[in-house]
């Protein structure tokens, strides 16, 4: 018994006792933030059985160091458990709480011994040895014992005093400073006059409390709630291409910092490698699937635009509270492909003129197949961590009760809607890429092409061009920020075969550069500028600018 617990142990018992603290020290402490660390133990500690021969243990070998050890702990005292799937795990770190758990049932198995007159199987070196180790690791198991307790009384009083045992609160505040800057308000071409642009500086918010509930543990309800009174710029500047990526509604009577539910989803794995999302409001293709530009698609802590957020394609479909829907994501595993298909039916214009339009008004002409409607698919390769890359479709329906609205609000109003507010339908093609050179270089971008008919009247079309390309420097200045530039062009129509409908000939090229620095970690402010040339694609107007200070806190 002696050789065989100093065999498995190979330390001195100074050494050891000093492990155990420090390793008791640091559970203590986990334990401390995290109330379930007790609970893991607990249910693995449960999950080992009794053996009662070595050869059990799949993964012990005779040609092991330990294994007479092991075999005379087994079948001479019965002192040692393995878990259910037949393995004992021999390298597996060993806690003070397992020490004091395996030390504790070998006293209680020599007990038995001796308590049924047995005894002649132990030997007095043994019980010499086990006396020498009870004395020796007192003072630890009687800290041990208090410690447990004490773990267990505040598990007990958190798990009573918790919010909720299923669901878990996130919460983001969003301060922004902004002033869009330059000579006249842009109009699309062909209007006039040009008022003079005339803005004020504008300090906005916006709030957001996400709560998360899990009921099985791979599944998750996602129920958002948000207030805001960022006014979108649209109005001073005379176009979409200036707006902000935090800001709100162009209707300034919903941004009035009313708190509503905006989002409302529930996600599950419906088998291995195949998992769903149901929207019941505020769906959002870029909120489901990967958009390729993961440092700056977060509108609180990403890019200061709106468009330089990700792909427009990815906001097909996207209707403010309006749009529902489903997703399936398609992740084989170990397989660098992945897929995404997307239904969604409801409104795609945040400036809507129906009466509650969506899936879920039941007159003509709406519903959840009858009103706009997006059917999306995605194809993705991601071979490695620092390579990924998609090729992207989406078949869009607007009607005029919703509004047409085809790219989301960004790019010209000429081109998110060129043959004005009736029935049209839009086939939406994309490729996006990201790619990391370095852990801290990361490059990412994307093209898309759109071809635009009307439902009625005339038959004509109009095609779409748009691109970007993004750089983001990682821990540029200090661990945590992060050096942002973005070039590109918005939505713009380059060709058309319409008697009425002329070609934009302003190209709206877009820079963007923003630094953002990480106060804490709870704590991001975000400096930058955006400017954009020849606004509402006309190359009539002058270069516009907006300036932004944005401050995000996390919680």
């Amino acid at each position: 018994m002696t050789k065989a617990l100093w065999n498995l142990l190979k330390v001195s018992p100074v050494v050891f006792a000093a492990s155990l603290f420090a390793a008791n020290t640091a559970l203590a402490a986990d334990a401390k933030d995290n109330p379930t660390t007790v609970n893991q133990l607990s249910q693995e500690s449960n999950s080992i059985g009794q053996v009662t021969s070595v050869s059990q243990f799949s993964d012990v070998q005779p040609t092991d160091w330990a294994f007479q050890a092991l075999q005379s702990l087994v079948e001479r005292y019965g002192c040692i458990a393995g878990y259910p799937n037949g393995t004992f795990r021999g390298n597996r770190a060993l806690t003070r709480y397992e020490f004091a758990a395996g030390l504790n049932a070998c006293l209680d198995r020599v007990n038995e011994l001796i308590a049924t007159s047995t005894a002649d199987l132990v030997t007095k070196q043994d019980l010499a040895t086990l006396q020498r180790l009870q004395d020796e690791f007192s003072a630890e198991l009687a800290t041990l014992r208090g410690r447990v307790d004490a773990l267990e009384a505040r598990t007990s009083q958190l798990e009573a005093q918790q919010f909720s045992t299923t669901t878990k609160l996130v919460g983001e505040a969003v301060f922004g400073i902004s002033d869009v800057f330059g000579d006249q308000v842009a109009v699309k071409s062909g209007s006039v006059p040009r008022a003079n642009l005339s803005s004020n500086a504008v300090f906005a918010d916006r709030v957001r409390l996400n709560l998360y509930t899990s009921f099985t543990g791979t599944d998750r309800l996602q129920t958002r709630l948000e207030a805001t009174n960022a006014i979108a710029n649209n109005a001073v500047s005379g176009t979409n291409e200036t707006r902000l990526a935090y800001d709100g509604a162009p209707n300034a009577s919903s941004t009035n910092n009313s708190v509503g539910i905006d989002k409302l989803n529930y996600a599950f794995n419906l088998s291995k490698g195949v998992r769903v999302k149901v929207d019941a409001t505020g769906a959002e293709l870029y909120e489901n699937v990967d958009t390729f530009n993961p440092d700056f698609q977060s509108s609180g802590t990403g890019a200061l635009s709106r468009y330089d957020r990700f792909s427009p394609i990815y906001r097909q479909g996207a209707g403010g509270n309006t749009a529902a829907g489903i997703t399936i994501s398609l992740r084989p595993e170990k397989s660098p492909v992945s897929a995404d298909i997307a239904y969604f039916g409801g409104g795609t214009s945040s400036n809507a003129t129906g009466t509650n339009p969506g899936p879920n008004n039941p007159i003509g002409g709406q519903g959840l197949f009858n009103g706009s409607s997006t059917l999306f698919g995605q194809l993705a390769f991601h071979p490695n961590k620092a390579f990924g890359a998609a090729l992207t479709y989406a078949h869009t329906y607007q009607d005029a009760e919703d509004g047409v609205n085809l790219f989301g609000s960004t790019g010209s109003s000429l081109a998110n809607a060129p043959f004005g507010n009736i029935p049209t339908v839009a086939d939406n093609y994309g490729v996006e890429l990201s790619l990391q050179p370095s852990p801290k270089i990361v490059l990412s971008g994307w093209a898309g092409y759109t071809t635009i008919s009307p439902e009625t009247g005339v038959q004509q079309s109009a095609d779409v061009w748009y691109w970007a390309a993004t750089l983001a420097v990682r821990d540029f200045g200090k661990q945590g920020n992060v050096l942002g530039l973005v070039f590109g062009q918005q939505p713009q129509i380059t060709s058309t075969n319409s008697p009425t409908l002329a070609s934009e000939t302003g190209t709206p090229y877009q820079i963007e550069g923003l630094y953002k620095v990480k106060v804490s970690d709870n704590i991001l402010v975000t400096p930058g500028v955006i400017v954009i040339f020849n606004p509402e694609n006309n190359d009539n107007n002058n270069t516009e600018y907006v300036g932004t200070l944005r401050t995000t806190f996390t919680f």
